[in-house]
């Protein structure tokens, strides 16, 4: 029986065009992806670098699998950390330059386990506006007092720290915004952290594989060292191509989440053939400058196409290129049509996003054509006009 009314609210859901359905893939994850019987050109995916279906990455999983199994069996902190875990987190440490990276299940987990580890009551946490959900997330549970900022709006940033009190103060950014594909001003970030004696965390789980001459991301990019900003996370799921996330700092840092992050502690870790995938697929995206040269030049096509055809774009010159259509029924109409003629994007509502600014979210993969970009604007084109 429905106590609690649940069928209502899901009715009001469907009604409000905000239900939400999953996609049953029968495929590896590519340009082109398989739903049931038919193929489609797929520009939803974070698989930026087009590593997730590498063969290399696939041979390093099973020849791990044959060593490890499939599954870690336990906690990091019983008998599931594997020496191909330790291996990657030396890796990812170099990588980012820093003097020690931990491994976390989820980006997710990740985030929650950093805020709430390092604050509690009489802290104060504060964050942008459009910061993922699993900042915000991190920010409430760790009891301290969450502040926010208007998107990258400095200034606000400053006047909430002039009246903070708090014991320690926290700032967090995500480094590319997941909706709007947009970086924070990272170096402002930084000199206002310093002078506040503040604490700065930056989440580049949309940066790294993309930013920077080596793909190390946004703080790469930027030339920002561990003493800038002492907290990077990121995920390994997205331009990286496997799973997980990783948390890169000071020793006294990583220890400390070793300890604390209850994300970490109270979780079975990663199965070690995931490690050992990620540390190929790090290779390929430190040596695969050409990957990053091509993302440019395929997102370059699709602006200037976009921008002739008067479609609304975001200032984004990252993979993520929304594409404002300003209400969810007109998102999900056009999102359908797109779908009929074999075209995968998402679809991104509110409240997700703020009411009015409602978007096709576009992502490109260095894997993507030119004549696919072509396609995809002609196809937008009749869409949406």
């Amino acid at each position: 029986m429905d106590y609690w009314g649940l069928t209502g609210e899901l009715e009001a859901l469907k009604k409000q065009s905000l239900y939400r359905s999953r996609q049953i893939i029968d495929g590896a994850q590519g340009v082109k992806l398989q739903i049931g019987d038919k193929v489609f050109d797929n520009f939803s995916s974070n698989d930026y670098l087009g590593l997730a279906n590498h063969s290399d990455v696939v041979a390093a999983f099973q020849q791990s699998a044959n060593q490890y199994g499939v599954g870690s069996g336990s906690a990091h902190l019983i008998c599931g950390h594997s020496r191909e875990h330790h291996a990657l987190e030396e890796e990812l440490a170099a990588f980012t330059g820093r003097e020690r990276a931990l491994v976390f299940s989820t980006g997710y987990m990740a985030n929650l386990g950093v805020i709430s580890a390092l604050l509690g009551k009489g802290d104060d946490v504060l964050q942008d506006k459009l910061n993922h959900a699993s900042l915000l997330d991190g920010g409430k549970i760790s009891g301290a007092k969450l502040r926010r900022y208007s998107h990258a709006n400095m200034e606000r940033l400053q006047q909430l720290l002039t009246n903070a009190s708090g014991n320690r103060k926290l700032i967090v950014t995500d480094g590319v915004f997941s909706m709007d594909g947009d970086e924070a001003p990272i170096k402002e970030l930084a000199l206002i952290a310093n002078n506040s004696k503040a604490m700065l965390m930056v989440d580049d789980a949309h940066g790294v594989g993309v930013l920077g001459k080596t793909g190390a991301g946004i703080l790469e990019e930027q030339g920002l060292n561990q003493q800038q900003v002492p907290i990077l996370m990121a995920t390994l799921g997205k331009a990286l191509g496997t799973a997980g996330a990783f948390v890169a700092g000071s020793e006294e840092l990583i220890e400390t989440l070793i300890q604390r992050a209850r994300t970490y502690i109270y979780t079975t870790a990663m199965p070690a053939p995931v490690m050992a995938a990620t540390r190929i697929s790090l290779k390929l995206c430190q040596q695969g400058h050409w990957r990053r040269e091509k993302l440019t030049a395929l997102i370059n096509q699709f602006r200037h196409g976009a921008e002739q055809l008067g479609l609304q774009l975001m200032p984004s010159s990252t993979p993520i290129q929304p594409v404002f259509l300003g209400s969810n029924e007109r998102v999900m109409s056009v999102n359908a049509m797109l779908k009929g003629k074999g075209f995968l994007v998402g679809a991104i509502r509110h409240p997700t996003v703020a009411k009015g600014s409602e978007r096709l979210r576009i992502t490109f993969s260095a894997n993507h054509t030119e004549q696919q970009v072509d396609a995809l604007l002609l196809a937008l084109d009749e869409a949406v006009h």
